[in-house]
Formats: structure tokens, sequence, C-alpha cells
């Protein structure tokens, strides 16, 4: 597949490592010659500098013969721009862009995206992104990680292991017999560092972070059973009234069930728009980092802050602050991924990072096969692919003990029609079933393979 990516900044040189690790030919566009230049230094990709929407730069980027370009500049209007250009003039098949402003969001403008108006196939929002994310760790508390799979029907639970675990030290082959009706398997175990896929006769110790993949009506005891509580989350603080902060507050506000939820923005005309749009959410202005503040929100009784400011060093230092003062969990939104080692040792209980966020929205377009879902995890280390199996894959009507699955992943859940199942090595694969898998990044390509269709769904 040929692609082009406009724009070398952290997604775009994300999305570049992705696909050029796949063999794929990418060609990145950067008017920044330096961001360019680091992407073909470090990566399999060509490189052109030049600002991506004049129509000679995507020619000299061989956008004649693409066959998707995606629009991740840092500006929402060179990105919509991009699309139409590479519709009108190139008649590029498939066109991602990313747009960050609301207004372009709003869903009455929903229209102007057609093909004969703004021709774009796809709209990525990192802000809604983030903010869903957000909502899943605020309904998940215990976990470090988390993600819906199979319309809600299973969850993908990040766990750390603490001593009180009731099954570290205990080979996994073993808790499918000591727990034989829970619906839960982990996929995924990062040790010292290094992500990889367990083995059944492997070990779950202290200070490991797993993945498990559950279903939604077992997620309460898989949390019980890793030691976890599962108490729901009433009460929540942002710190941050900006698009994410209000876009978390306005859902919160919609859930059937009851959250009370306090802002803190630090800009009065920022705090005046959010107290504006919310309606039962009371919104303070002030310092996110002030006790008296944070005293005057009740941190102390609150389940969770939640700080998504636009500035990373002012989250992670709310969230530390928080903690000091009662707030039993502290998420904090982190662009740079350089700082993402400090949130365990500065106490930090999750973060949310929306590079990576965004590449798994843009990931779930451009996969082959009947992709539904795709989950990054880490810093690309792996991926949870949901994907529906068609006739024509490889693995259609084999038993999992019988597929060569590569040694990085395992199939996490599995849906035949309404019914979700627990796999294990006798679970036949069927046309129509719609499949979980954890991979790790080098065993990607191989998993699509065996998700493989005839050319008529590429």
């Amino acid at each position: 597949m040929k692609v082009i990516i406009c724009g070398a900044g952290q997604v775009g040189w994300q999305i570049a490592r992705h696909l050029s690790g796949e063999k794929n030919d990418v060609t990145v566009v950067d008017n920044n010659a330096d961001l360019v230049r680091r992407a073909t230094d470090a990566l399999d990709v060509q490189g052109l500098a030049g600002h991506a929407s004049y129509p000679d730069v995507l020619d000299r980027a061989g956008a004649r013969d693409a066959d998707m370009i995606i629009a991740a500049t840092y500006s929402d209007e060179v990105n919509m721009v991009t699309c139409q250009v590479a519709h009108s003039v190139f008649s590029v098949p498939r066109k991602i862009a990313r747009l960050r402003a609301q207004s372009y969001l709003t869903a009455i403008y929903s229209d102007l995206y057609r093909r004969d108006h703004m021709p774009i196939d796809v709209v990525i929002s990192p802000e809604r992104e983030v903010a869903d994310a957000a909502l899943r760790r605020v309904s998940a508390p215990s976990t470090f990680d988390a993600e819906s799979f199979l319309g809600g029907g299973a969850q993908l639970l990040g766990l750390r292991l603490t001593e009180a675990c009731p099954v570290v030290n205990t080979p996994l082959r073993q808790l499918s017999d000591l727990f034989s009706t829970l619906r839960a398997v982990v996929v995924g175990v990062r040790r010292e560092g290094t992500l990889f896929a367990p083995e059944p006769r492997d070990q779950l110790f202290p200070g490991d972070a797993c993945y498990v993949v559950s279903h939604a009506e077992d997620v309460g005891r898989t949390l019980e059973i890793f030691g976890k509580s599962a108490k729901r989350t009433e009460r929540v603080v942002l710190v941050g009234g900006g698009n994410v902060g209000l876009t978390v507050a306005r859902a919160l506000e919609g859930r059937s069930e009851r959250i009370r939820a306090k802002v803190i923005e630090r800009d009065r005309a920022a705090a005046e728009r959010a107290a504006d749009a919310l309606e039962r959410t009371i919104v303070l202005n002030g310092d996110g980092l002030d006790v008296g503040l944070l005293t005057e929100a009740n941190i102390a009784r609150s389940d969770a802050v939640l700080c998504v400011t636009d500035d990373d060093k002012t989250n992670m230092l709310a969230a530390v602050r928080a903690k000091s003062l009662g707030c039993p969990m502290a998420i904090a939104l982190v662009n740079d991924p350089t700082l993402e080692p400090l949130m365990d040792p500065l106490g930090i209980d999750a973060y949310i990072n929306p590079r990576a966020t965004t590449v798994s929205s843009i990931l779930r377009h451009i996969r082959h096969g009947r992709v539904r879902e795709v989950y990054s995890i880490g810093d690309a280390e792996a991926e949870v692919i949901e994907a529906e199996v068609l006739s024509t894959s490889p693995i259609a009507g084999q038993r999992i003990r019988d597929t060569d699955f590569p040694e990085g992943a395992l199939v996490g859940a599995l849906q035949k029609g309404d019914r979700i199942v627990r796999p294990d090595a006798g679970t036949r694969i069927e046309e129509g079933d719609v499949i979980v898998i954890f991979a790790l990044a080098k065993d990607v390509p191989e998993v699509e393979r065996l998700l493989q269709v005839s050319i008529d769904y590429f």
C-alpha cells in the first residue's frame, strides 16, 4: 500500500513507524525539514520538505498513485485543504484528516465532509479521543489502562500487581482451573520494562503490569481476583476546563449513573465558558495546584482527580498534589512520552497519551480486513485488534490450537452471534465470529495475514 503522511510530528511519526515496519511504501511530508530528516533517518520512509496542501508538493510525494493520504499536520485548515487537493487533483481513494477545532466537528455541520463538498473519508478528533480515554479511566479507577471491545461486551484492563494480589506466583494455566467460569484472559505482561505475550506455564509476579481481556459482566470479579477494588466512581475533580475537560464534564453529566464532578480552570474566560455550558457541574476559577482551592473542591472525598490542562508538568504536579491531599486515584494527561517513566515514582495511577489515542484511532481505519477496532499499547509496542472473521480468512473454520498464531499474539475474546466466549485451545473460529487479538508490534503483519481477505475488501 502506498501512503502519504502529511505532518511529521508525534502522530505522523508514529503512523509512519507502524506502516513502514509493515513494508508499506510510505512518504512523509512536512514543511519542517528537520522533522522530515528525523523520519527518514530513523524509519524506512521517503521524505519531502514542503507544504502538504500544495498540489506540486503532493505530486512530488507520489499522490498520483497513492492509495491513502493521512493529513496530520498541526493546522486543521491545511489538513482539510490537503484532502481536497488529494481528491480533486489526484483522485486519492482514501483520505484521513486530523481536526481539532470543535466547530468543524459539530454534528449539524457533518454534511461538510461529503465527497461533493469537502471529501474527507475519516475525521479524527484528538480531543474527543482523549476525552473518551479519560472517561474509560474514570469508569475503571483501579486500572492504569482501559479500552472497550465488542461493542462494550469486553474490556481490556491494565492491572498493576502487588504483593496482595491473590494470584501472584500462580501459573496462568492454573487460573483456568481455579476460576473455571471466569471469562477473562491475560494477554500481555510488562515485566521490568519488557512487554510480552505470556504462555500458559508463565507465572505472575508483584510489580508486573498485566493486560487482561474480560467479559464486561465479569470485570468486577476479575478486578477482585487480581487484588483490585471494583468501587464505583461517584465524585470526580477535573483540573482543566478546556476542550478535553469540558467534553469529559459534559459526558459525565449525560450518564445515567450520577457522577458528581467539579472543574477547576485557571483562565477566567475559559472557566466562564465551561460554567455556561455545564448544568450540574460546579466550576471553580483558580489554579489546580492551589491547596486551598483543591480543599474547597473537596479533593479528599473525591474518588478520582483527572488533570487535563494543556501543560504536562501542571498535570503531573496537580495529580501528585491531589494524591497528597487524600485523593485515592490520580490520572494525568501527558503529551511528552519521555515523561511516562516518571508516573510510577510520582505515584500517578494512570496517564493518558493523546498521541497513542489518536494513533489507535487512525490505525482502526487503515488495517486490512474487516478490522473494527485497534488499540495501541505503550510506545507502539503492541496492538489489540478487533476484527470480523470472513470466509476467506485463513483462520476461518480452524480451532485455536491448530491455527499458526505468531508467538507474540494471543486471542483475548471471541464473539459468536450475541454470545461472547472465553477462548481456549479447543475453541473453533468460524466465519462471522468477531475476534479480539493481542499482538506485539513485530507480529501485527502476521496477524493481519491471518485476518486477510480478498482484494475486494482492501
